[in-house]
């Protein structure tokens, strides 16, 4: 047996027994440490994150019930109350399908990278693609996270603008404004992610704890004390402010909005536990179980933080809504409601704070990505980007990069603020390409009955010790994790997953409305498809000769 076969086949060395006993002695990091190893990575990152923990952190950059409000518009302006409501719950319920999916193959292989879905493609996908794909996956990854770092500094700074706006209507609204405050919550991101990166998981426990009061500080005011629409106006009322063909085209083209709040608007799609998974305790267990308690969770708390939302709005007309001076319909509601400034204010910076919170947390997994697809020697300069910190295990100069690339970013806020739009939905199809490929990957091998059934759950201690920098191209023994959905079912979640992430995909590339210009067009289909080109181009002048695809470092 190769020495690739061996890190892959968990019944080699040792009987069942021997290795039950044996990890039985073992402590949860020696664990931990001897499955990353299993699967051919050191343990170079501290292992922080316990299961509350991760809770919290989740929770924190899926702020789903903040992303809502702050996408309201989005929403609103192409299917109005009703399009929000249905389709709040096909992306929920679409969102979860692929949660499972990709909880399924976390547990598959939980530790192995930060990488998350080039891995998994590597894993899965044919011996004779499996380096391109698992390439282009990588990238498509790395653009979609650094996307999402910017966007979220870009929003928690515009409704800084809009709280100004809302307590000074004189303010004279400038888009370079800001430019300087989305610099200045990126400079907020980079200091808790450096000097006092130790404290995150704790302080990712206090923000869950946040985000909860949160919610119930924002609700309560506005159940209580705002006149409330009826049903009908709810549940039946549809807009189709895009001036398009028909009212369920319409639909669709705002539903970026809703995704955008479970994906990222402070919503960490779990992209969150595969950029740090490499510090989670137990991750073949508590990554899969975080993801869905974190979904189920946030969806439950964005439902009704919707329908009290929608409830409340019936003294606004549609126009009002849609042209709000502060461009957030949700401080109209806040100050309908509680017909008070300060209190309206009060609560859009609960919703501030959760925001810059989750850009922390966006900045701390997009580096995280970008540090493993380095250590991979997927990324130009690979040899800086995949170097740790020795003192504090931080990813530092990836950081850097991160924040560098978000501050660059914001310059085009000074030329125009719907071009930076375009940038949000980057991030959805980015990260949502990747996401695809790795789930219809899973799809195929599920499908055809090349993924085994293990004995046990725990996995064999012995490590292959053939060299260093090992590829994972010889991977021939796929096995199932502790999570899974098994037989029809699970084809079946995987199949709606899949067709969900093409719907969202093709429809992310559409402008807001039928007419355009071109300030209004959506480039990011441009965009997109340029640093596809390039990562091809890249790949077969360069990278194809340093790209082995996901390694082994034992």
């Amino acid at each position: 047996m190769s020495g690739i076969e061996e890190v892959f086949d968990g019944t080699a060395h040792k009987s069942p027994e021997h290795t039950q006993i044996e990890l039985k002695n073992q402590s949860s990091y020696d664990r931990d440490r001897d499955e990353l190893a299993r699967l051919g990575k050191k343990q170079v990152l501290k292992r922080n994150f316990g299961f509350m923990s991760m809770l919290g952190f989740s929770c924190t950059i899926m702020v789903t019930w903040e992303g809502m409000l702050v996408l309201f518009l989005a929403g609103f302006q192409n299917g109005g109350p009703a399009g929000l409501i249905y389709g709040f719950i096909f992306v929920w319920v679409g969102t979860l399908c692929v949660f499972i999916t990709l909880g399924e193959l976390a547990s598959m292989a939980p530790t192995y990278s930060s990488g998350g879905q080039y891995y998994w493609v590597a894993m899965l996908a044919p011996p004779s693609s499996r380096r391109f794909l698992s390439y282009i996956t990588g990238w498509l990854n790395v653009i979609g996270w650094q996307a999402l770092a910017a966007s979220g500094a870009y929003l928690c700074a515009t409704i800084i603008q809009g709280l100004i706006v809302l307590n000074n209507p004189t303010y004279n609204f400038q888009r370079w404004h800001g430019t300087l405050l989305l610099w200045a919550v990126i400079c907020v991101a980079v200091l808790v992610n450096t000097v006092i990166s130790s404290l995150l998981p704790k302080i990712e426990c206090v923000i869950l704890i946040v985000h909860v009061l949160g919610f119930f500080a924002i609700m309560i005011p506005l159940v209580y004390m705002a006149p409330h629409t009826t049903a009908k106006d709810v549940f039946t009322l549809f807009i189709n402010g895009g001036g398009w063909q028909t009212t369920g085209l319409s639909f669709f083209v705002g539903l970026y909005g809703n995704v955008f709040a479970f994906l990222g608007q402070f919503s960490g799609l779990m992209q969150l536990f595969m950029s740090m998974s490499e510090e989670i305790a137990n991750a073949s267990t508590n990554v899969p179980r975080s993801m869905i308690t974190s979904i189920l969770l946030n969806g439950t708390l964005g439902f009704a933080m919707l329908i009290a939302v929608l409830f409340c709005s019936v003294d606004l007309t549609a126009e009002a809504i849609i042209e709000t001076p502060t461009g957030y319909p949700f401080m109209a509601i806040f100050v309908q409601a509680t017909q008070s400034i300060g209190g309206s204010t009060g609560m859009g910076v609960v919703i501030v704070v959760l925001g810059i919170c989750a850009t922390i947390a966006f900045v701390a997994s997009a580096s995280r990505m970008t540090w493993s697809f380095a250590r991979d020697h997927g990324l130009p300069l690979y040899r800086y980007l995949s170097k740790v910190e020795p003192r504090s295990s931080i990813p530092l100069i990836s950081v850097l990069t991160t924040v560098t690339i978000s501050c660059l970013l914001a310059l085009i806020n000074i030329g125009s603020d719907i071009a930076f739009n375009d940038v949000i939905s980057l991030t959805i199809n980015g990260l949502y390409s990747s996401y695809l490929l790795a789930a219809g990957l899973l799809l195929y091998r599920r499908s055809t009955g090349s993924i085994t059934i293990p004995t046990t759950y725990e996995f064999n201690p012995k490590i292959v010790t053939k060299g260093d920098n090992v590829s994972a191209q010889g991977i021939i023994n796929l096995t199932w994790g502790p999570f899974r959905f098994p037989g029809p079912l699970g084809i079946a979640i995987n199949v709606a997953g899949c067709i969900y992430m093409i719907i969202i995909i093709f429809f992310s590339f559409w402008p807001p409305t039928r007419e355009v210009d071109p300030e209004s067009m959506n480039y990011s289909v441009l965009v997109t498809g340029f640093w596809i080109l390039f990562s091809i181009v890249y790949y077969f002048a360069y990278a194809k000769k340093i790209y082995k695809g996901p390694l082994m470092e034992i």
